[in-house]
Parts: C-alpha cells; sequence; structure tokens
C-alpha cells in the first residue's frame, strides 16, 4: 500500500493487441465473467426494495437502485423473462419514493428530482398518462424556486445544476417536448448570473464564481468541474443564454485547469496545496467529463492533454482504499477511462477500465471501508453493478446521475 487513501496498482502495463480485447470489444470471456458477477449480484440487491429504509434518494436510497433496475432491464436483461421482473421494482421503488417526497432539495441525486425524473422515465414507458403528466408538472413548478432562490447554491448534489440534469435527464428518456426550452433556459441563466454575481460582488478574478458553504469547491460533486459539465451539454449549447455566455464558461474553465497540482490532479478546492483525493467527487476522475466536453465544444487539443494526464493519475492512485462505489471508490474512478475511450478509442484506456473492473470483481476482498449505505447507487454495491454493466457495453457508458 503507497498511502492511507488507495492501493498500489501491479496491473500489467498495457500492451497492444491485449488477449482480453478485440478491438472496441472485450473477448467473449470477459463479457461471461462480468455478467455472472452481474447476476450474482442482482437478485441480492432486488431483496433491498423491500426493506424499511426510506431514504429515496437516488444517492444513497431507494431510487438509486430503480435507476440500476432499469439499466439493468435494458441491458443485460433485455428480452429476456427477467427484465419485466426488474421494471416492476423499479416502478414499485418509485411510487413508494412520491409519498415521501419532503420539498426540500430540488437535485436529481439528493433531492425531489431525481425520485420525480425517474418517474416520469417509467410512467412515460408504460404509457401511464396521468402518473407521467403529473410528474412533469411537479418538475416544472421547481423551476421558479430553483431560478430564484437566492441561498440554493449551484452545485450538483443540492444545487441548481443538479436540478438542471434532472431536466435534461427527462429530455433524454421522454423526448425534447417533454421539457420546454424556456425552462432550460432560466435554470441556465440564474446558474451563470450567479456564478457572474458571485464573482463581480468579491472581485475574484474569474468570470464566473460558484461556492458550496463558503468554499470554493472544485471537483464534480459540489465545484465548477460538475457545474460547467451540465452547462456545456450539446442540448443547452443551442440555448441563445449559453450561446452568449461561452466565453465566460470557457475562461473559468481555463483558470481551473490552471490550478491543477504538477500531477496532472485536481485540488478539491480553490487554495488547497493537499494533492490527495483521487475520487469522482474531488480530484482527476470527476474533470475527465468536464475536460473531454470542452474539447469537443472548443476543439482545443489542450482539453484533451489535461483529460489524459488526469487519466495517468486515475491509473497510479485510483483504487481506493475507500471502497468501491462510484462517488468515492474505484469503479467512479474507472468511468473516467470509459470516457477517455470513448472520446479517443484508445485501447489502453478500455484496458485501464477492465482491469479495474476486475479489480471490483473481488468486491470486499481487500480490506477497503464498508460504506455507510453499502447498497447504494453512489456508495455501495449497485454503483459498482452500474458500472460493471457498461463496462459490458463501453461505447454506450455512462456516469449514472452525471453524464446524461
Amino acid at each position: 500500500m503507497s498511502s492511507s487513501r488507495h492501493i498500489d496498482n501491479n496491473a500489467p502495463v498495457y500492451v497492444k493487441g491485449h488477449v482480453d480485447l478485440q478491438g472496441s470489444q472485450f473477448s467473449p470471456g470477459v463479457i461471461q465473467k462480468l455478467k455472472a458477477w452481474i447476476q450474482s449480484k442482482t437478485q441480492h440487491l432486488l431483496k433491498a426494495v423491500n426493506s424499511n429504509d426510506t431514504d429515496y434518494s437516488v444517492y444513497t436510497g431507494k431510487t438509486g437502485l430503480a435507476m440500476l433496475f432499469l439499466r439493468l432491464a435494458d441491458t443485460i436483461y433485455k428480452g429476456t423473462s427477467f427484465e419485466e421482473e426488474l421494471v416492476k421494482a423499479a416502478r414499485s421503488v418509485c411510487d413508494s419514493a412520491q409519498k415521501f417526497l419532503r420539498g426540500k432539495r430540488i437535485t436529481f441525486l439528493c433531492g425531489d428530482a431525481g425520485p420525480l425524473a425517474l418517474s416520469a422515465v417509467l410512467a412515460h414507458r408504460e404509457g401511464n398518462e396521468g402518473n407521467y403528466n403529473c410528474c412533469i408538472s411537479e418538475l416544472q413548478s421547481m423551476v421558479d424556486r430553483c431560478c430564484n432562490d437566492s441561498g440554493l447554491p449551484d452545485e450538483m448534489l443540492y444545487g441548481r445544476a443538479g436540478f438542471l440534469f434532472s431536466l435534461l435527464f427527462v429530455r433524454k428518456h421522454c423526448g425534447n417536448h417533454a421539457i420546454a426550452d424556456s425552462a432550460l433556459s432560466q435554470v441556465c441563466q440564474s446558474i451563470i448570473k450567479s456564478g457572474s454575481t458571485n464573482a463581480g460582488v468579491s472581485h475574484a478574478g474569474i468570470p464566473l464564481k460558484y461556492e458550496w458553504h463558503e468554499k470554493e469547491y472544485i471537483g464534480a460533486a459540489h465545484g465548477y468541474l460538475g457545474i460547467l459539465f451540465q452547462l456545456l451539454h450539446p442540448d443547452l449549447l443551442k440555448l441563445d443564454v449559453v450561446q452568449s455566455s461561452l466565453n465566460l464558461i470557457k475562461e473559468t474553465l481555463d483558470i481551473v485547469i490552471d490550478m491543477r497540482f504538477q500531477s496532472g490532479n485536481f485540488p478539491s478546492s480553490v487554495g488547497n496545496n493537499n494533492d490527495k483525493l483521487v475520487q469522482w467527487c474531488h480530484g482527476a476522475p470527476g474533470a475527465v467529463n468536464t475536460l473531454i466536453r470542452a474539447y469537443q465544444v472548443f476543439s482545443d487539443a489542450k482539453y484533451l492533454d489535461a483529460a489524459a494526464k488526469c487519466c495517468d493519475v486515475i491509473w497510479d492512485r485510483g483504487l481506493l482504499l475507500k471502497g468501491y462505489g462510484i462517488c468515492h471508490g474505484t469503479a467512479g474512478n474507472a468511468y473516467a477511462f470509459l470516457e477517455m475511450f470513448k472520446a479517443t478509442k484508445n485501447e489502453k484506456y478500455l484496458y485501464h477500465a477492465l482491469k479495474f473492473g476486475e479489480w471490483c470483481l473481488e468486491y470486499g476482498k481487500h480490506g477497503c471501508r464498508v460504506p455507510d449505505r453499502p447498497l447504494s447507487l453512489y456508495e455501495g454495491l449497485a454503483g459498482t453493478v452500474y458500472f460493471l454493466v457498461d463496462l459490458t457495453n463501453p461505447e454506450n457508458a455512462g456516469f449514472p446521475g452525471y453524464e446524461i
């Protein structure tokens, strides 16, 4: 072990023509091994639906399990007799979740918007027009609060960017008609205005300034990288408010990139000089999506180069003692490799994702910390299963609750 946070990565260096890789696909043996492990855990997770737990968040609660069940129904179990059982379990969770919405938080991961968005997608899938319209109406009613609540942060877990993701998620799965461009414009404008106002008041020297709990976080969960990633979504680039703010977004991102450590990793917050966190929520793993999207939007190779350096850091320090989850665990770190593979088609990154996946197949055998929510999507087993499902079809992989 090289530190108290990660375990040394002793996997062999990638060599072109690796036996487990066949172009952009894995060998049948690899796929069979992954699917067998996934199937062994699915029944265990299904039993959790009947627990007395009243946490219905996507992040640590039952709606996160529902999101996994839908992914499984559309991939591993599609066309089988088990597909409908998974959809039924997801529906049961989402129906129950609507009774426990508290009206306090509005985001996808930790608030009401997540269960509402999943419920809308399920209702649309099944032709339940009444429930669909109800969920869409509830989401639409949250737009004004998102835009007008001056105490609301802008980050992913509890803020405006997390609500914005909810709207984009519904549009992807239900069609653009589900959420009007005007609603997206309102939310984007509120995020950009908030950042611009904060920057002006504090004379920060950055075009858009974002804080959470009076600290300028960098990472995907609470900071700049997560907010800017959502604003650069392809569906939003056609909006006038985003188009007119692209220079502000780019200049802000460039300043954040300049804060990198020499290693290529990112600090957890502005002014933090401790190069220690390598996880999706804080550090290089959460930066890769944003850097790749910036490369695609601005056509500047410096962003792809920065993403590659992030992946080097993750390969070296990404096997985390915190566990196997996606927020701050090995599976979440491995998503960065899948994103780089999709963007570059470089088989090295597919190999790296596989090696992290093989590590996850030995779930619980490395002395890692047991998470507070051991079955959950973002901290526990469900997130690891979700990653391994995506590993079986890397071209269509996407970090759940973050990437559309």
